[in-house]
């Protein structure tokens, strides 16, 4: 709760061990309260939270050591280098100093390390976090936004450590607004309003439930044509055209995440 504001409501979720859970939602809506909830740093005013068999409240010094976080705002010590400032933290857990070397080259940071955090971009920011929350092999990683503000490679590094690591045994909850790397990478995915749990399935699952089984044509002389696939008639007709070579355009319907989560929600997806 902030003040009389429910930040999450009722939110009952069961991760399982070794899979990648993606919180998929807009701004506000209750996915990085629902990090900080995990990670102890806010108490919830109701219900329990448990990770690995812990109470977070009640054993948050035994749970620490088992999760690696990113933040969504970053807080770097900007006058040290990205080495340095791996180092720092590693010393916190007491991993060997030559592990954040093997980290930044994980993420693609090993030219950069002995450069000053000020100078970073905020790519480069994104992926120190990262690397920093690797550094003592966590069983457990709580990414909040973990893509932001990186170009496209750098996005695909990070898929690919994050399915690494899940392929270790690792468990993983990330919190994003985009379907399209919800598809990507997770296992499961729960969608999230107003601090409460509207969806929750595999992203196949979720595409074949709320998908319009619908193709565009476009006939040769111009004429659109739409025809349900969910129907006899519609895929007779569609049929028929294609073998009659009068189809010059098919396209189907990919799953629209806007148009979702209008159904789900009743208000649009900002």
């Amino acid at each position: 709760m902030y003040g009389s504001f429910a930040a999450v409501d009722g939110l009952d979720l069961d991760i399982r061990r070794g899979e990648l859970f993606g919180l998929l939602g807009p701004n506000g809506a209750g996915k990085s309260t629902t990090i900080r909830v995990l990670i102890g740093q806010r108490r919830p005013t109701a219900g329990a939270v448990t990770v690995a068999g812990h109470d977070v409240t009640r054993d948050w010094a035994r749970i620490k050591p088992l999760f690696g976080y990113v933040p969504d705002r970053e807080n770097h010590f900007e006058e040290f280098t990205g080495r340095r400032n791996l180092e720092f933290f590693g010393r916190l857990y007491g991993v060997p100093r030559r592990r954040a070397q093997d980290v930044l080259e994980m993420v693609e940071l090993d030219e950069a390390a002995d450069l000053p955090v000020r100078g970073y971009s905020l790519g480069m920011r994104k992926k120190l976090l990262l690397a920093r929350s690797l550094l003592h092999e966590p069983p457990i990683l709580y990414l909040d936004e973990p893509t932001a503000n990186l170009d496209i490679h750098s996005a695909e590094v990070v898929h690919r450590i994050l399915r690494e690591r899940v392929k270790l045994g690792a468990t993983i909850i990330l919190t994003t607004h985009d379907m399209d790397e919800v598809e990507t990478i997770c296992d499961r995915v729960g969608i999230v309003c107003r601090g409460k749990l509207v969806a929750l399935d595999s992203p196949l699952a979720l595409k074949q439930q709320h998908t319009e089984r619908m193709v565009d044509v476009i006939r040769p002389d111009g004429e659109r044509m739409v025809f349900d696939l969910d129907t006899d008639s519609g895929r007779r007709q569609l049929a028929e055209l294609v073998t009659a070579g009068q189809a010059a355009s098919i396209r189907t319907r990919e799953f629209d995440f806007h148009a979702t989560f209008l159904k789900l929600t009743g208000q649009e997806f900002s």
